[in-house]
């Protein structure tokens, strides 16, 4: 198809495979769709079944405990989305050749360990190892969970005339795993007390507290229209995302959207721009115009930074981004830039 990194371009995802799905039951309320992050199945008596996906990651520079937590949050993240924690889950295991029993015992403790934190019980899968598989992509994972049909939020719930609010800030992920890869270089080039600051943003790569807190704990809130995790594509390629499964267009004021200085350090050295770089642990969030202040102040009161950065408007309004008075195309990145700098930097011999 072509020689890109990352996820399908959402052109050939909606010519070829979006249409050939498997059988039709009318039980799938949500089903495949660009820019969702879960399925939904209706499970009758008012209840329905999320359902996500994702690679799992054994990064051997970051290490077995930071690859497992990947593992089990990114796929979190997007369960996140619902407003609900992950149930169940089935972890296919494609691991390499070389992977030796003791490191295994080790990653798979840590993957144990997260779940059980999050109540996830693990139900199933498949372990193998693959001669040849030099991946830092180990497998995939699928998460589960029940919850009441009309609570389960997606991304298309979004309308025209929310607000859209981004917790925390872009390119936590990619910047804090560009630093913990390359040490001796961000160091050198940035100092160590950014270095320091870039690593220790890792374990804030999980959105689920985020979600949770928006949506309410103790008590069940009904301001929050959808929510959409921040992957590939950034803060920027989030928005494109939630705006198009939505079937509406959206505005982003480019000056509010939250750069933070230790990301957008980084994201200099490695000349990437930290709103459209993979962003795991942000999430995109729209309600309404007059619940802003509430949902912000929600957030505060749980120490999670969170800003207005645009509106949702009608279809025929497009996809936009606005600075200095004037608006152009938000233009959808077809490929992470995040993919293209860890490996430009490791040909550079960067350490």
């Amino acid at each position: 198809m072509d020689d890109k990194l990352g996820k399908i371009d959402h052109r050939i995802f909606e010519d070829l495979i979006q249409a050939k799905c498997g059988h039709e039951r009318k039980e799938v309320l949500t089903g495949p769709r660009f820019g969702t992050d879960v399925s939904v199945i209706d499970l009758q008596g008012g209840m329905a079944m999320a359902v996500t996906s994702d690679p799992l990651s054994l990064i051997p520079s970051l290490g077995l405990e930071e690859s497992a937590w990947l593992s089990v949050h990114l796929i979190t993240n997007d369960m996140a989305t619902t407003g609900f924690a992950p149930m169940y889950g089935q972890f296919i295991l494609n691991l390499p050749a070389t992977f030796s029993k003791e490191d295994f015992k080790t990653y798979w403790d840590y993957i144990h360990k997260f779940c059980t934190r999050l109540g996830v019980a693990i139900t199933g899968g498949h372990t193998g190892f693959i001669e040849g598989q030099n991946s830092t992509i180990a497998g995939g994972g699928t998460f589960f969970t029940i919850a009441p049909r009309a609570q389960i939020l997606t991304s298309s719930n979004a309308e025209p005339g929310d607000v859209i609010l981004v917790t925390k800030q872009c390119a936590i992920s990619s910047s804090s795993i560009l630093a913990m890869s390359f040490p001796k270089t961000v160091r050198n080039k940035l100092g160590e007390e950014a270095y320091q600051e870039a690593c220790g943003m890792f374990y804030q790569t999980s959105s689920l507290d985020d979600a949770l807190t928006a949506v309410g704990k103790q008590n069940r809130y009904n301001e929050i229209t959808a929510m959409h995790d921040v992957t590939e594509g950034g803060v920027m390629g989030a928005i494109y995302e939630m705006a198009c499964a939505s079937g509406n267009g959206a505005v982003v004021y480019n000056d509010q959207v939250p750069v933070g200085r230790i990301p957008d350090a980084v994201c200099r050295l490695f000349s990437i721009d930290p709103r459209y770089c993979v962003g795991a642990g942000s999430m995109i969030i729209t309600c309404k115009k007059d619940k802003v202040p509430l949902i912000i102040n929600r957030l505060n009161e749980a120490d999670i930074p969170c800003c207005p950065v645009g509106e949702v408007k009608e279809k025929e309004a497009g996809i936009k981004v606005a600075e200095n008075n004037k608006e152009t195309d938000l233009i959808y990145p077809e490929e992470d830039p995040y993919w293209a700098a860890f490996f430009n930097a490791c040909k550079k011999g960067w350490k």
